[in-house]
């Protein structure tokens, strides 16, 4: 097992729910950090019949055990059993029990159960591995092609890994999840959608190329965003001097399912499909650190009218990241960053990541990072120095 850099609390501590896409590994870590908990699996058929008919029997049996306020009671897959949540309010209040709710979507909970436990409960998020948890296994080509969720990272066979999870999961099981009903529709719009990974998204384009109506596809991105596929990034709205693109743009969770969604084959360096993996990439990276760290910033890109943009800024513009799938940077390459500190000067922290073999700094203050570097500096904070 990788050591996961998510850190979450002693046993009897705290009640939270823990949420992540299939695969990425909740699980596992759970059964880590709670070896004496008490283990409810909502996967098993059996107990997920029993909970679903009669959801007292949650409170009957822990209290008919004797759970003690130092265990921790997992309920894997909540979002199978909203109804439990009921239970499980009750046992925090009269009992002072401590829950891990796992589940990979929050959707249904909501329709359940729509205070989510009254804000009483921790969110934490999951994600796929990240370079800082892979440490010397981490290969940069290996995860480019293969994503980010542990099994199919560490598999000699991980296409056919990526075919199952995008078969039996992405589609089949959203639908039997009821987040859809057009099930064939859904099947064309996550075929589309990956050929938009890393950009801004035409609703209209999408909703031709499937046939379904432009709200039917912003729906489909809200089961996206809500299953934790994928990720919006938001434009950087502070405008200073020239006008803005606003848009946001989406992002997949990870980019071995954008691979085989969108049928690239193997990525080789020195491609454009390369590129946009090791972009997709960079934004997992940033987003899993800000996010695992709790620095209250929050990511997006900056764009202008005329096409010149950044493709990451934190919010207060304490760091600017441009990726660029290059061994030899150019002049070009520099123009987003250098376009961004005359409209704010005070974004001093600006990052090219690239596949040069070593570090550099321009003589107007750019750092040139190779893609392991910058992932080394990243999680071990230096890029983030002094950000609260």
């Amino acid at each position: 097992m990788f050591k996961r850099r998510l850190s979450l609390p002693d046993a009897g501590t705290e009640t939270f729910f823990l949420w992540g896409p299939r695969q990425s590994g909740k699980s596992t870590l759970l059964r880590h950090c709670y070896p004496d908990g008490r283990w409810i699996d909502l996967l098993k058929s059996d107990e997920f019949r029993r909970y679903a008919t009669r959801p007292e029997l949650l409170r009957l049996e822990i209290e008919a055990d004797q759970i003690g306020r130092d265990q921790q009671v997992v309920i894997d897959e909540i979002q199978k059993v909203p109804s439990l949540l009921d239970e499980v309010h009750w046992l925090m209040e009269n009992r002072g029990l401590s829950f891990a709710l796992c589940g990979s979507s929050a959707r249904k909970v909501r329709r359940g159960a729509a205070n989510l436990l009254g804000g009483r409960a921790v969110r934490y998020e999951l994600r796929g591995l990240t370079a800082g948890e892979l440490g010397a296994d981490f290969d940069l080509d290996r995860v480019l092609n293969r994503g980010y969720l542990p099994r199919v990272y560490e598999s000699s066979r991980s296409e056919r890994l990526l075919r199952a999870y995008t078969a039996d999961y992405l589609r089949e099981e959203i639908a039997a999840e009821g987040l859809v009903r057009n099930l064939p529709a859904f099947s064309s719009f996550l075929d589309a959608a990956a050929l938009s990974d890393g950009g801004m998204v035409s609703y209209t384009n999408i909703a031709r190329d499937c046939g379904v109506s432009n709200n039917s596809v912003k729906g489909y991105f809200e089961i996206l965003v809500d299953t934790l596929i994928g990720h919006w990034l938001p434009a950087f709205r502070k405008r200073v001097k020239r006008r803005l693109i606003l848009a946001p743009k989406f992002y997949f969770s990870d980019v071995g399912v954008v691979n085989h969604l969108a049928r690239r084959g193997t990525l080789q360096r020195g491609s454009e499909l390369y590129g946009k993996a090791l972009e997709n990439w960079v934004f997992h990276e940033l987003n899993s650190f800000l996010a695992y760290t709790e620095i209250d910033k929050e990511l997006t890109y900056w764009r202008l009218p005329s096409g010149i943009e950044v493709d990451f800024v934190l919010r207060d513009m304490e760091v600017a990241v441009e990726v660029k799938a290059s061994a030899r940077v150019r002049t070009g390459h520099l123009k987003g960053l250098r376009s961004l500190a005359e409209e704010h000067p005070q974004a001093q922290n600006r990052i090219l990541v690239c596949l040069e073999p070593r570090a550099w700094r321009t003589e107007d203050g750019i750092d040139i990072l190779p893609a392991e570097d910058f992932a080394r500096r990243l999680w071990e904070g230096e890029l983030t120095r002094g950000i609260a």
